[in-house]
């Protein structure tokens, strides 16, 4: 008898069910086995992904922000200059009309200045240099007479001249001084000088401003013993004469002791004069501010290109690569 069963029936294989090959993973599956290594790895890659689209959300929140942020602080800047370069401008326009109307008054008084010169004739004279170039300076003002050189109580007289030539009332005795500074004594004396020439206005000339006291500064016009006394520069008598011009015109039709009788007038023409120089310094600094003005629009406008110029570097180089990120590559 045989020693065991043997027999020839051929069965299909529960596993691949005569397909003849299966993968490992329906080997695992059928024999009720979950493959613990395959799960791992796709729930570690399932992880990654999603780690690594949260990272990529964060990023680009982050950098949406900072654009924001950086747009609005670019804006706050640029609207600031702004406001600061508008209002330079408008300080620039201010200064430079009334630097215009100040050298077109210049303009036009040396322009009849050379008119009257080319028509006057210089004579030799005798005395000092600094009487000499004041006289000679003199004779070329449009409608101012003057006489020689005083031998005594003065050094010239000055008047407007009437319409045939001949000097008008009031005349004015002029005393030069070419010193470091002008004494209360030189002041006594003019006024001596125009009491003995019975002449009721007298002005003390000095070659610079720095020359006059500060009291004589600002009391350029007042009254001093009956005269009427002006104290001025070989600057600023022009301009002084054509103040007093009208004045002395009233005074021709109402009396010359016009000023005495009216205090408001006399307070006021004194006042003026003064106040006549510090226009005339406002208008010398408001030329520098000009200067001044000009460079500061020219370096608002530097730094406005600069922080344009910064913003723009600074967005390009932030910015994120379209083919940024992390890649995961996964094996099988």
């Amino acid at each position: 008898m045989p020693t065991h069963y043997e027999s020839s029936e051929s069965i299909e294989c529960p596993l691949c069910c005569g397909a003849g090959e299966l993968t490992r993973a329906e080997i695992l599956d059928r024999l009720g086995v979950k493959d613990f290594a395959r799960v791992a790895q796709l729930s570690a890659e399932e992880a990654f992904r999603l780690l690594q689209q949260k990272h990529s959300n964060d990023h680009q929140n982050a950098w949406s922000r900072f654009e924001t942020e950086l747009a609005k602080r670019t804006a706050e800047i640029r609207d600031r200059h702004k406001d600061e370069l508008r209002l330079a401008l408008s300080e620039k326009e201010t200064l430079s009309r009334r630097v215009e109307d100040s050298l077109r008054e210049v303009a036009e008084l040396r322009e009849r200045n050379q008119v009257l010169a080319s028509e006057l004739s210089k004579v030799a004279r005798v005395g000092k240099r600094e009487e000499m170039d004041f006289a000679d300076e003199a004779r070329t003002w449009a409608g101012i007479w003057i006489s020689d050189k005083l031998p005594r109580n003065g050094d010239f007289i000055l008047a407007y001249r009437a319409t045939n030539g001949d000097p008008v009332e009031p005349k004015i005795l002029i005393d030069c001084k070419d010193k470091s500074a002008v004494a209360e004594s030189d002041v006594e004396k003019l006024v001596r000088d125009a009491k003995e020439r019975s002449i009721r206005v007298a002005a003390l000339v000095t070659r610079e401003e720095s020359q006059l006291r500060l009291a004589d500064r600002e009391s350029r016009w007042n009254r001093k013993d009956g005269v009427w006394l002006l104290r001025t520069t070989r600057q600023w008598i022009v301009r002084d004469l054509d103040l007093l011009k009208p004045i002395f015109e009233r005074m021709r039709v109402q009396g010359f002791d016009l000023l005495e009788r009216n205090a408001m007038l006399a307070e006021e023409l004194r006042r003026t004069f003064p106040e006549i120089d510090r226009i005339e310094k406002e208008l010398g600094k408001a030329a520098k501010a000009i200067q001044s003005v000009s460079a500061m629009v020219v370096r608002y406008k530097e730094r406005l290109r600069e922080l344009c110029e910064t913003s723009t570097a600074t967005l390009d180089s932030k910015e994120p690569r379209n083919d940024g990120g992390m890649s995961v590559v996964s094996r099988h």
